[in-house]
């Protein structure tokens, strides 16, 4: 299996189980996990209510690009380093968007 297959796997299969987890702070509230394989964008959504207010959030979003996965959204504790490498996918090729380069 090539990289790009693996890796859409990996993310697949993260998301899909994470999806499971129903929020206890949002009991009203559903995930949905949103696949653009085309593009190679992965997401996963929390959608619904909480009290009367409406709620979408994105909890997760990867892109997959030249053989790495970019993220660039983890809203929640989870140390997504880790849990992707546990998915099978190598430390060098998870790259976190939103941490702040180093100064050079």
């Amino acid at each position: 299996m090539d990289k790009k297959l693996k890796y859409e796997s990996a993310l697949l299969s993260f998301l899909e189980e994470y999806a499971r987890i129903k929020p206890i702070n949002f009991p009203k509230a559903n995930n949905q996990v949103i696949a653009d394989r085309e593009n190679g964008h992965y997401q996963l959504v929390r959608l619904g209510w909480q009290d009367s207010r409406y709620i979408y959030n994105t909890v997760f979003h990867f892109d997959l690009a030249d053989d790495k996965i970019i993220v660039q959204q983890n809203r929640t504790d989870l140390p997504i380093l880790d849990e992707l490498t546990e998915y099978g996918i190598a430390p060098e090729d998870i790259v976190v968007a939103f941490a702040e380069p180093e100064m050079a």
